[in-house]
Parts: structure tokens; C-alpha cells; sequence
């Protein structure tokens, strides 16, 4: 398996324009994901990502990019996706601050 090549916030933000929906996964907190998210994007804590990764087990096969605040959490989801047979998984360099920055 390639390792998936990591996603800009401008390289994202120019795709949300011109209308793609791409599956986005918010690792951060709850009160997090309420004070500013990705449109489109689904919350998914990581701490919770063990327990639902069932839930996406239709999206082993689609890009699926995975942000939080800064990209930490999100390269760790990348990471366990990929274990999990994820085929690619691409993380929000800079996450949430380089995106609304």
C-alpha cells in the first residue's frame, strides 16, 4: 500500500469551490467541532475513532482526509485508518488554524 500524499488547506479549500464533497473527518473534540468546522465535514473524536471505524468501513476504498487543530490528532487517524485497511487516508497540513487562517 502507497502511503497517501498529506492535503493543503488550499489544495482543499480550491475542491470545496468548485463544489467536490470529498469525506472529511474532524478528529477533535466535540466543543471543538462546534466553535468552527470544515462545511461538510463529520466529527469524529479520536478517541472515539476505535469504536466507529465500523461506521466507515464503506469509505476503505474512497479518499477520505482526516483533520483536527493542528494536524497532530489527524496523523495519528491517518495512521490507525491506514492499519485498519484505509487505502487512502490523506491528512489537513496545519489543520483547522491553516485552513481558517
Amino acid at each position: 500500500m502507497i502511503a497517501s500524499a498529506d492535503i493543503t488547506a488550499e489544495e482543499l479549500k480550491d475542491r470545496l469551490n468548485k463544489g467536490e464533497t470529498p469525506v472529511i473527518i474532524d478528529v477533535r473534540e466535540d466543543w471543538e467541532y462546534q466553535e468552527t468546522c470544515i462545511p461538510g465535514a463529520q466529527n469524529i473524536p479520536l478517541g472515539t475513532l476505535p469504536q466507529r471505524v465500523e461506521d466507515l468501513e464503506d469509505l476503505k476504498e474512497q479518499e477520505v482526509i482526516v483533520q483536527c487543530r493542528s494536524g497532530a490528532r489527524s496523523a495519528s487517524a491517518k495512521a490507525y485508518l491506514q492499519q485498519q485497511g484505509f487505502s487512502n487516508v490523506r491528512n489537513l497540513v496545519g489543520g483547522i488554524l491553516a485552513y481558517n487562517g
